[in-house]
């Protein structure tokens, strides 16, 4: 698939500080998969075992019964089931037919096994959205 080669995986929060070589190998771990509009492609309350980066087409998100978003082309969604194995926050269905890449978490857990180092600066990106969700719940409380 000539389009997952356009994806950069640098652009995902959790892989932002991983080097070019790194990126490499996480996209040579994804996987294309095609659905038909209206397929559920992860259920909230579910357990969570993939990443999911959209290539084509468009996906509602809905939690706790409304719609909280639209994902689009370079969206992503599910990159927290890579971490752990709690249950999705969010339904997502596809609104048209779409193109996926999918990390599963068994080819994830592979790569950290692989690279000491990849799995450090998970570790750094995870703690640098932490604290940018810490400090806008600060700014919020204090305002």
């Amino acid at each position: 698939m000539s389009s997952s080669r356009a994806f950069d995986f640098g652009s995902v929060w959790l892989f932002s500080e991983c080097s070019r070589a790194e990126l490499k190998s996480i996209l040579r771990k994804a996987r294309p998969l095609s659905v038909k509009a209206g397929t559920v492609i992860c259920d909230e309350g579910e357990v969570g075992q993939a990443f999911y980066v959209v290539l084509s087409g468009e996906a509602t998100v809905v939690r706790n019964g409304r719609k909280a978003a639209e994902i689009g082309p370079n969206g992503y969604f599910g990159e927290l089931a890579l971490l752990d194995r709690l249950p999705r926050s969010a339904t997502v269905k596809a609104a048209t037919d779409m193109e996926l890449l999918v990390i599963g978490q068994k080819d994830f857990n592979s790569l950290l096994r692989e690279s000491v180092g990849l799995t450090r600066k998970l570790l750094v990106a995870t703690a640098a959205r932490l604290r940018s969700a810490d400090a806008k719940a600060l700014n919020a409380a204090v305002h």
